[in-house]
């Protein structure tokens, strides 16, 4: 059956020996969703090793890194290998990698082959979830998803270059079916089961390696949201993730919520310019020792420089920028929040 769930005392071990993690979600600037990035087509490693030299420039230590179901069925040993070339180039400018398994959020329909462009001024306008609809709801199909799950575990759960597992994003987040249907309670439903399945998948596979679901709906009372997935990923992840895009009294509220849990935590989504969630809240972070992995690092094909409100709105400006922290040429989108990255990340760390 493999490990049982990590102790407080493993979990804090862990901690301790990676020390704070500050890092990005990363997709190279000229793959718009996870095919695109992973596809032996259009992988490009040398975006790749330029831009997690930048990363690395602006001292960051980890990134949280998707991944598709839908690559290990296409071409397994390939996607495999492409994975351990980014993982070398990550490590070779100082980067550990938090790997993301399956991902709720955008389009439900992904297909292999050449992507469509993305739509101007429209945040992650090609996103892809993972796995798409044909299996999520299709409990007798999961089992098809297993053997990806089992490979990528099997080859890097012992590789030191690879922190910890992320391996559901935002199972239930809402999408164009949910919305069309009124309602994301079967979403949510076929999420959490689908979601402790795979957490079973993966300790079979017995990684070195934390497991971490994150959470990332809060209540009025910066609590976690109730609801059968939260409390799943509460119970069963090493390490407590969460996204947060609020501004600073917001996200001190949550950290105090969850510091109460006794586990390391670790936001794996923050930084939306507009939403006020802002690249000063770094320092919040560095001063609970809270892991901070802020949404992305160069301006390209994701688009997310645009809002969230792009999905149902026009966009005339993109200033602010709400995500990203580098133009395509590697210059700062904002110079002073990369001299407080540079700082807080080498301020006795």
């Amino acid at each position: 059956m493999g490990q049982p769930r990590w102790s407080p005392e493993q979990a804090q071990a862990w901690n301790d020996e990676v020390g704070w993690l500050v890092g990005c979600n990363f997709a190279p600037s000229t793959a718009g969703n996870q095919l695109e990035m992973w596809q032996a087509e259009t992988f490009d490693p040398d975006t790749f090793e330029r831009e997690l030299g930048w990363a690395s420039d602006l001292g960051m230590n980890v990134i949280r890194l998707y991944l598709h179901d839908l690559m290990y069925t296409a071409d397994g040993d390939g996607f495999l290998d492409r994975v351990e070339h980014v993982l070398a180039l990550a490590d070779a400018v100082g980067i550990g990698v938090m790997p993301v398994l399956f991902d709720g959020v955008w389009h439900p329909e992904p297909a292999l082959g050449p992507q469509p462009d993305p739509t101007p001024r429209l945040h992650n306008s090609i996103w892809l979830q993972s796995p798409g609809n044909t299996y999520l709801y299709d409990e007798a199909r999961w089992a098809e998803l297993e053997p990806y799950v089992a490979a990528v575990l099997g080859r890097f759960g012992g590789d030191a270059r690879v922190l910890i597992w992320d391996l559901f994003n935002e199972p239930d987040q809402l999408d164009r079916d949910t919305i069309m249907a009124g309602s994301r309670d079967r979403k949510a439903a076929a999420a959490t089961a689908l979601c402790d399945q795979v957490f079973d998948w993966a300790r079979a596979a017995d990684p070195s390696q934390p497991l971490t679901v994150g959470v990332w709906e809060w209540g009025d009372d910066d609590r976690v949201t109730p609801n059968d997935l939260n409390r799943l990923a509460l119970e069963r992840s090493d390490v407590i993730s969460f996204h947060c895009y609020e501004p600073r009294a917001r996200l001190e509220g949550v950290l105090d919520g969850l510091a109460g849990l006794g586990r390391p935590l670790l936001c794996t989504e923050w930084l939306a310019r507009t939403a006020g969630s802002t690249a000063d809240l770094l320092e919040v972070f560095a001063e609970r020792d809270v892991g901070a992995i802020n949404w992305g690092l160069v301006d390209g094909r994701t688009q997310t420089r645009f809002p969230w409100k792009s999905w149902t709105e026009a966009i005339d400006d993109d200033e602010p920028w709400f995500h990203e922290l580098l133009h395509a040429d590697g210059r700062p989108y904002d110079a002073t929040e990369a001299s407080l990255f540079r700082r807080l990340t080498s301020d006795g760390r």
